[in-house]
């Protein structure tokens, strides 16, 4: 089997995943998966700069990360950065960090390479499922962008828009430096105008009515997920290609933008790091699935990590790039 090592960074979290690629299915056997809470994206919205507590943070977990790695003793690696380090004046700090930590260099990887990566580690388990009828929209709501991608078995239209979970609330639901407590009905409307808007402009690109099945992935609609099913602890196994109604993700949606926040804290299956942000990106998911119609989510665990991981396996194959 060839080992390989996959590293997402993204605006509110980064991600590991250690995996074995079979070698007869090319399926993925996880060996380590694990997230950390770094918020790199902390204020680059409204100063364009990684902050140096934000970028002490991610050293950090890259610290952590790489003794995993080499305990492992996995073969090839791939760190891919995405929305926040894409955006910042002083990404080469960040890219001279990570190289020194990791030995490679993260890649900056534009919106539609993200959503590519995105859409091959979430629908790759899905082809051939005669339950869920194709084309598959994929949409991926990070801390800092959305990625709405549409495909059968290979991309077809993909888009990347300015709409994350960290993003919409540091715009819209801080007052006085402090997150709404609850937010008021104007930071609501506000947020919501601006997750319209830039629905239109994926609409432009990518063909969101001719969607049969919407696939969620990432943190806030994983969230929405364990919220949905009163799961005790946070439990990847449920939450994997669970289905989640549109009308339970409008209750928790509205529940959430009316809770305090000893309330969102006090969910079991809450992640310390999310308790801020999960209104904004609940308000997303329920956006895209009023705008194109969805009666459900199927909620998927395995997003653009494992289309790294699925990429970095394909590269030792043949023999090409990897560290």
């Amino acid at each position: 089997m060839t080992r390989v090592a996959a590293i997402d960074c993204g605006t509110n979290s980064i991600r590991l995943l250690v995996a074995d690629v079979h070698p007869e299915t090319g399926e993925l056997v996880d060996l380590d998966r694990r997230m950390t809470i770094v918020r790199l994206g902390q204020g680059v919205d409204r100063t364009g700069r990684l902050a140096p507590e934000a970028l002490e943070r991610t050293f950090a977990a890259c610290r952590e990360y790489a003794q995993i790695i080499k305990e492992h003793g996995a073969e090839r690696l791939r760190f891919v950065a995405t929305s926040a380090s894409r955006d910042a004046e002083n990404r080469d700090d960040f890219v001279r960090g990570v190289l020194d930590i990791l030995g490679v260099e993260p890649e900056v990887i534009t919106g539609d390479q993200e959503a590519e990566f995105s859409f091959t580690g979430a629908t790759r388990e899905l082809t051939g499922r005669e339950d869920l009828a194709t084309p598959y929209l994929v949409v991926d709501i990070g801390g800092g962008s959305t990625e709405f991608v549409v495909g059968e078995e290979h991309v077809r239209a993909a888009r990347s828009v300015d709409v994350g979970c960290v993003r919409m609330t540091e715009r819209h639901l801080v007052r006085d430096g402090v997150v709404g407590d609850p937010p008021t009905e104007e930071q609501i409307a506000a947020t919501r105008a601006d997750i319209e808007a830039a629905l239109d402009l994926a609409e432009r690109t990518v063909p969101l009515s001719e969607a049969r099945t919407l696939v969620g992935l990432a943190g806030s609609v994983t969230t929405v997920s364990a919220i949905a099913q009163e799961l005790p602890a946070y439990d990847s196994a449920r939450i994997h290609h669970s289905r989640i109604s549109h009308d339970r993700v409008r209750e928790i949606t509205e529940w959430l933008l009316r809770s305090t926040h000893a309330e969102r804290a006090a969910i079991p299956s809450m992640h310390p790091g999310r308790v801020d942000v999960i209104g904004a990106g609940a308000l997303v998911l329920l956006a895209i699935m009023e705008r194109i119609g969805a009666e459900e989510v199927v909620v998927s665990e395995h997003d653009i990590l494992d289309g790294i991981a699925f990429k970095v396996a394909e590269e030792a194959e043949s023999g090409a790039g990897g560290h």
